[in-house]
């Protein structure tokens, strides 16, 4: 058993004691501090909280518990349903409501799940916030209304709005898409994107083919939609002779592709190729606006040349979806993101959004008549080598840091989130962090070819090693 608190919400599995697992009492305590915070920092009289959640199995239990939870503090609820996580995120902004709480585990396996606290503009709470939530909890500084201040309790659907919105976006050529004639395969893992992708495609005028999209919370296999789980969409999009094959993971925040051939594209590629379209887009358009984009430290460089290509400016943030958004929002970036798959269009909204990913993309292959893999092939190619290691307890990190900075004078350095090291001329680089939830050290590497990208991972592991005793275990976590 499993439970996970921190300054970005509570996660971990159901079943077990309080305190060790995601129990109810944890799930009520948790939603109760938030109430408490939220209603503190809210400006209005509103106190609307929109709930969401995905598909997973303990998804309807744990729903129940946090809409309660929120009336009893005198909280009104507008319940969404089955939604996604960036469809819960509009609704909090559309709504005009004060906060949004979505009910999921994002990739974790069906035995997870967790509560995710968005604010009144539908963005993650920052750190500071996480903060005064854990306090309130551990003071248990909260407590409930009188019945006749029970808070309502309001059903409502979003995800049609969502997809309009999606599909009358400037930047989405729906003309284009639906003149092309694609035939898309998509892999909705048994939750919300099984059936928010299908409609969407069906708005953009694209014919669908579903696996793995009955919303039962079954996952067909891991849901992290990284190609080693991905290979049924991979053979059906073959079978099928499709253009494309879309997978999301569970609460629709990350986009995978397939290309018509079977492979990958590549999700560190999925921003790539929307950054590359949305920056033509404007440039072509609107040359009065600033080209800048972001992604985090752990994102491939390949964001930055193709911003660079057009005469844009990038700028990276520390690893986190809170991050990055605050990098956006300091440089008015037209687009950023992650390179987990994840899309963030300022002008749709601040979060992480599959629905404009798979929108933007569909665009970009139609308005240049070419395949999946055609495009895939116009970007420069990088490798990300990806390496943990485990850390002795009372182990020194400062002193790890200092060990591999020495061993790398000339590198550029950067230490907003653990260490990076930058080699600009040989276009590579290499990053050290720290796990929250484990006590490992993230080593993730890049550079132009796969066996470059992990002789410097492993010239960094050698380096650690003559520090503190570490056994270096390849992942693909």
């Amino acid at each position: 058993m499993s439970l996970i608190t921190s300054i970005s919400g509570i996660r971990g599995t159901i079943g077990g004691k309080p305190g060790v697992s995601l129990s109810p009492l944890d799930i009520v305590r948790f939603t109760s501090a938030y109430a408490r915070l939220i209603t503190e920092q809210s400006k209005k009289s509103i106190r609307t909280v929109v709930v969401g959640r995905d598909a997973r199995l303990s998804g309807e239990m744990v729903r129940q518990m946090v809409c309660g939870t929120l009336q009893a503090c005198g909280m009104d609820v507008i319940d969404i349903g089955l939604a996604a996580t960036p469809t819960t995120q509009m609704a909090v902004l559309s709504l005009q409501a004060c906060g949004g709480i979505v009910i999921t585990a994002s990739h974790n396996p069906k035995e997870w799940n967790a509560l995710k606290l968005l604010n009144n503009k539908g963005e993650f709470l920052n750190a500071r916030q996480g903060e005064e939530i854990l306090e309130i909890i551990e003071k248990e500084a909260f407590e409930y209304v009188p019945v006749e201040k029970l808070g309502t309790y309001d059903v409502l659907d979003f995800t049609d709005q969502h997809i309009e919105a999606v599909v009358n976006h400037p930047l989405v050529n729906k003309k284009a898409i639906a003149q092309a004639g694609y035939s898309v395969v998509v892999d909705g893992i048994n939750s919300v994107g099984g059936v928010v992708i299908p409609k969407l495609l069906e708005a953009l005028g694209v014919a669908c083919h579903k696996i793995h999209c009955d919303p039962t919370g079954r996952f067909a296999h891991n849901p992290e939609p990284l190609p080693e789980h991905l290979t049924d969409l991979s053979k059906t999009v073959v079978e099928k002779k499709a253009a494309l094959g879309i997978s999301v993971d569970p609460d629709v925040d990350r986009l995978a592709l397939i290309c018509e051939d079977g492979s990958p594209f590549g999700e560190e590629y999925t921003l790539v190729a929307c950054a590359d379209y949305v920056l033509n887009f404007y440039a072509k358009k609107h040359p009065e606006i600033s080209l800048h984009t972001v992604s985090n430290l752990a994102s491939t460089r390949a964001l930055k040349d193709i911003t660079l290509v057009h005469k844009g400016t990038y700028t990276s943030s520390p690893v986190g979806e809170a991050h990055v958004v605050a990098e956006m929002k300091r440089t008015g970036s037209i687009i950023g993101g992650e390179g987990n798959g994840g899309i963030i269009l300022p002008s749709l909204h601040y979060g992480r959004d599959a629905l404009i990913g798979t929108a933007l993309f569909l665009s970009a292959l139609a308005e240049k008549q070419v395949s999946a893999g055609k495009l895939r092939s116009t970007y420069p190619t990088y490798h990300i080598s990806k390496n943990r290691a485990d850390l002795p307890e009372n182990s020194s990190v400062q002193i790890l840091f200092d060990t591999i900075r020495a061993a790398f004078p000339h590198a550029i350095v950067d230490e907003r989130d653990g260490l990076r090291l930058d080699f600009e001329e040989e276009k590579q680089w290499v990053s050290l962090r720290t796990s929250n939830t484990e006590p490992i050290m993230r080593v993730y590497s890049e550079a132009p070819t796969a066996a470059v990208a992990d002789a410097l991972a492993q010239k960094v592991l050698t380096y650690l090693k003559k520090c503190i005793p570490l056994q270096p275990d390849k992942t693909k976590d």
